[in-house]
């Protein structure tokens, strides 16, 4: 994974366990990536609520993902997202990634 995604996502990943109105949204940011089809998507309308050095890392994340010529994951990183879809997404996340061919032609 790219460095710059990296710190993004563990700066992240650290919000996203905290019990708060951000962990809750960040969380959802990080779980509609890893599968919007089984955890539910990411309202934009959640970055009215986020301070602005965790917007900053959730448009560093985009921004990389963006410009990726194939679909990147943090496959590193199932584990804490498993966790993550269990707290948050107790009755639909089971933290199993998109399986999901190049998006991109």
């Amino acid at each position: 994974m790219d460095p710059t995604l990296l710190e993004a996502f563990e700066r992240l990943i650290a919000v996203a366990r905290q019990d708060t109105g951000q962990g809750k949204r960040v969380a959802a940011f990080i779980l509609a990536w890893w599968n919007a089809g089984a955890n539910g998507g990411f309202d934009l309308s959640d970055l009215f609520a986020l301070d602005a050095s965790t917007c900053e890392d959730l448009i560093t994340v985009f921004s990389v993902l963006a410009r990726s010529p194939r679909a990147i994951y943090p496959d590193d990183y199932e584990q804490e997202i498993h966790a993550l879809a269990a707290r948050w997404r107790p009755r639909t996340g089971r933290g199993r990634r998109r399986q999901d061919a190049s998006l991109r032609n």
